[in-house]
């Protein structure tokens, strides 16, 4: 069901609202359909539409990272892998059978004469900003779509240009050079919001970081709060006054040790909470309290096992507790290559059933990504 972003709103501000939203956060991983189609799947289940999940329509508004970058060029093509040069001047490579995101060989920056050949893509200009895009987008915000407003990851952007263990270097050897990109993406966020009030109300700050693993953060608080924590609050004060209310970020693993400090940099709302990593969203729940929203969290692994534990992981995550707002009901990511079909709409169904959904009616029909 589409709902318009009001609704969304209201849920995740712990508002007034009819009912709980249940949504799929990505869709399949690459290799599912096929595993699907065998099984007898219709073409509205492979592309999902058939389980009628709610979503909003949203908008991106992506003004404030990596700026006129070269044309990407393909270095290799085979059929199972594609190696190119991307807009950041990296080396990346896409293994098609089991991802749908390249990763890098290569990176850009290795210190702080490197950064100062790069530093000018981040800078301000104000060929950043199309303003018939932006009116196309006030107008559908008229019309409830949800207007985001991406910036950088305060972690994951710098990590695009040095990589993990270059970035994580930095922190302790070269300071200087961390302060200088974040200083930049803070300037380049706050001028581009700034000819934006008046224009468009954006609805939420968004940042994408993916910064842990199932042991947990890459950095730790006191690295956040040093470098990332100036950037972030400014940016997010910024936005909140000209009527953002919601800062959400999107970070795969554990990061539960470093909640805190993101909430002290303004954070309200974090996705997609993955169990097999440690992440409860029930036990984050009764610690945060409406401090922290949430999407997804539900065990993604536990399609691939029986009904009863299927039914024991939607009763325990949608309990009354986690139906009062400030929660969206989702998979927390892709699902699993090696989900049954049969599983997968019993899920469907059951957490429709639970949350007072009414059931799949196969005259209605609709899907979005609500990773957002």
């Amino acid at each position: 069901m589409r709902f318009h972003k009001n609704t969304y709103l209201e849920i995740m501000t712990w508002g007034s609202f009819e009912r709980p939203m249940f949504c799929e956060l990505f869709g399949p991983l690459v290799g599912l359909p096929g595993e699907w189609k065998a099984q007898g799947a219709t073409e509205d289940e492979l592309n999902l539409s058939a389980f009628d999940f709610d979503y909003v329509p949203l908008v991106g508004i992506s003004l404030c990272g990596f700026f006129n970058g070269m044309e990407p060029v393909v270095l290799e093509d085979t059929p199972e892998y594609r190696i190119e040069r991307d807009r950041m001047g990296r080396t990346t490579k896409l293994c098609k059978q089991s991802a749908s995101i390249a990763l890098p060989l290569t990176y850009p920056v290795t210190g702080m004469d490197s950064w100062r050949k790069v530093k000018s893509h981040y800078e301000f200009s104000e060929n950043r900003i199309d303003w018939s895009f932006i009116e196309k987008a006030d107008a559908l915000s008229k019309a409830g779509h949800f207007i985001i407003f991406h910036i950088p990851g305060g972690f994951d952007e710098p990590r695009q240009l040095m990589g993990e263990e270059g970035l994580c270097l930095a922190y302790y050897e070269d300071p200087e050079l961390i302060h200088d990109m974040m200083s930049t993406m803070q300037k380049t966020s706050l001028e581009v919001l700034k000819r934006l009030e008046g224009k468009i109300t954006v609805d939420q700050l968004l940042t994408h970081e993916d910064m842990a693993g199932k042991s947990g953060s890459l950095i730790g608080e006191s690295q956040i709060k040093e470098f990332i924590k100036p950037y972030f609050s400014t940016v997010w004060n910024a936005a909140r006054a000209d009527g953002a209310r919601i800062f959400g970020m999107d970070s795969d693993g554990n990061m539960n040790s470093v909640i805190d400090a993101f909430l002290e940099c303004g954070l309200t709302n974090m996705y997609p909470m993955e169990p097999a990593a440690g992440m409860d969203v029930v036990a984050l729940r009764k610690k945060y309290g409406r401090r922290l929203s949430m999407k997804g969290g539900i065990d993604k692994h536990v399609l691939r096992r029986s009904k009863a534990e299927i039914l024991a992981e939607l009763e325990y995550k949608m309990q009354p507790l986690m139906r009062e707002g400030g929660m969206v009901f989702g998979l927390d990511h892709r699902i699993t290559n090696g989900t049954p079909l049969e599983n997968y709409r019993y899920y469907v169904d059951t957490a429709r059933e639970i949350l007072g959904i009414p059931p799949r009616n196969p005259a209605q029909k609709g899907w979005d990504r609500m990773a957002f």
